[in-house]
């Protein structure tokens, strides 16, 4: 059951990251997850480096950095996919 809730909070994730990017990001639906999953991670383990990864309540701090960890990992990775699939014109 972990892996479906890695999967559902990858894709959550990955869609609110490629909202917040300016620009189109021509990344397939599948990366999304997986960069939206990557970001989650990243995002916990920066929680748990700073000592927010479990709080009293709603996680809001461990949750913000997840998503800004999505939002990086989404923007850089779109660009290396870009630059691997050749497609250099962006608008």
């Amino acid at each position: 059951m972990g892996w479906l809730w890695a999967i559902i909070v990858g894709l959550v994730l990955g869609v609110i990251a490629r909202a917040i990017l300016p620009g189109k990001q021509d990344i397939p639906l599948w990366l999304t997850i997986v960069f939206g999953i990557l970001g989650s991670i990243l995002g916990n383990a920066v929680a748990g480096w700073i000592g927010v990864e479990d709080t009293k309540g709603i996680d809001w701090i461990r949750h913000l950095l997840q998503l800004i960890g999505a939002v990086a990992v989404v923007g850089v990775g779109d660009m290396a996919w870009q630059s691997i699939r050749g497609n250099r014109n962006r608008t």
